[in-house]
């Protein structure tokens, strides 16, 4: 089963370009991770007193929270991970993008962490 979530954490009420791209972008990892579920959080109001936040350029999008459960990940490093998540957004840091949080589970670890969160 595939859940893709899109938490809205922003207080704007349509996302930016950054933000829509990274979406675009986790679709087309859905395709090679085939995940249990992604959810995108933009973080970036948390961040708008730093002076990236203030750059017009990148909307004001620099602070992203990925979650992504998929077997997938079996058999890899925490760095191995995030390095398939960090190549599909290249192009996002090269644009701004600052700063991204990612946790990446398998099903087992999740269900063995017992609170069904990644």
């Amino acid at each position: 089963m595939n859940n893709l979530q899109h938490a809205r954490n922003s207080p704007s009420s349509s996302p930016g370009p950054v933000e829509i791209s990274i979406r675009e972008k986790v679709i087309m990892l859905t395709a090679l991770l085939q995940p249990a579920s992604i959810t995108i959080t933009n973080d970036s109001w948390q961040h708008r007193h730093h002076s990236a936040m203030r750059d017009q350029e990148n909307n004001g999008e620099t602070h992203f929270s990925v979650q992504v459960v998929s077997d997938a990940f079996e058999k890899k490093t925490t760095m191995q991970r995030h390095r398939i998540v960090y190549s599909a957004l290249s192009d996002e840091f090269a644009r701004g993008l600052h700063a991204l949080s990612l946790k990446t589970k398998t099903v087992a670890e999740v269900a063995a962490s017992g609170d069904g969160r990644s």
